[in-house]
């Protein structure tokens, strides 16, 4: 196995397969479900709007994958600074079924040097959270702008009980990035490496897979490197993965679930 097709395997498997658009309907979060048992293995996680998380539990325990869990998001992806609505955000989410929350980060409140609110933000988030779901902060790396600015977003959310750091919504101009995400490996690994991390947004196929995969083994360690720690989020990037290791597009439209 080249190490491209090594990283396609473990990119499918740590994959949150996201569909976040304002044309999302049951059917194609339905047809979401199916792509997640894909020819190369089960996704990790799906990724959606709170509205569909009831079909989605429906579609994936008809499939006999309810290993894919339910993550759907808060405060997003306007990453706004009311902790109450953020709260309930979150609070619905989970009264639906998700089993993870993917909370936006209030950046630009934290660029304001609003640093308090960011806190009790995410603070708050946890706790609506209980042990019901687990909670990723999304950080929006690219709107945070610098390598400090991402650090210390991090180690901030971190402090307060995020249980994943996420790179982004991918709704912004810049998504994921190394540089991003050896910050927030670097902030991951000095807090003793309990908190997860997601590159969301920009991840196109296997070789970029493969690029984040070296980094966090090199900060982290092999071991560390599970969907209990480490995701992509992404839309695209299933189908590219499964071209890497040899599935072709009539594999994957033709599969029998």
């Amino acid at each position: 196995m080249t190490d491209l097709e090594r990283a396609a395997c473990y990119g499918i498997q740590l994959m949150d397969l996201t569909s976040l658009n304002s044309t999302d309907t049951q059917e194609s979060v339905i047809t979401l479900c199916h792509k997640a048992v894909s020819a190369g293995g089960h996704t990790a996680a799906i990724c959606i709007y709170p509205q569909f998380i009831a079909i989605a539990k429906k579609t994936l325990a008809q499939l006999n994958a309810r290993d894919i869990r339910i993550a759907s998001v808060a405060n997003f992806p306007h990453g706004n600074d009311s902790i109450a609505s953020a709260v309930v955000d979150v609070e619905t989410a989970i009264a639906l079924g998700a089993d993870e929350v993917d909370l936006v980060f209030p950046y630009r409140a934290f660029l304001a040097g609003e640093f308090h609110l960011a806190q009790q933000l995410i603070r708050a988030c946890k706790e609506a959270c209980t042990d019901k779901a687990i909670l990723k902060v999304i950080l929006e790396t690219g709107e945070l702008g610098t390598a400090q600015n991402i650090k210390k977003a991090s180690l901030l959310a971190i402090g307060e009980g995020a249980d994943f750091i996420k790179t982004s919504t991918g709704k912004v101009a810049i998504n994921a990035t190394l540089e991003a995400g050896e910050q927030m490996l670097q902030a991951i690994k000095e807090t003793g490496g309990k908190v997860g991390f997601k590159a969301a947004g920009g991840v196109k196929d296997a070789a970029d897979v493969n690029d984040y995969l070296v980094m966090a083994e090199r900060l982290l360690g092999s071991e560390w490197i599970c969907s209990k720690n480490f995701r992509f989020g992404a839309s695209s990037l299933l189908d590219n993965l499964l071209r890497t290791l040899g599935k072709s597009e009539a594999d994957v439209q033709q599969l029998d679930y």
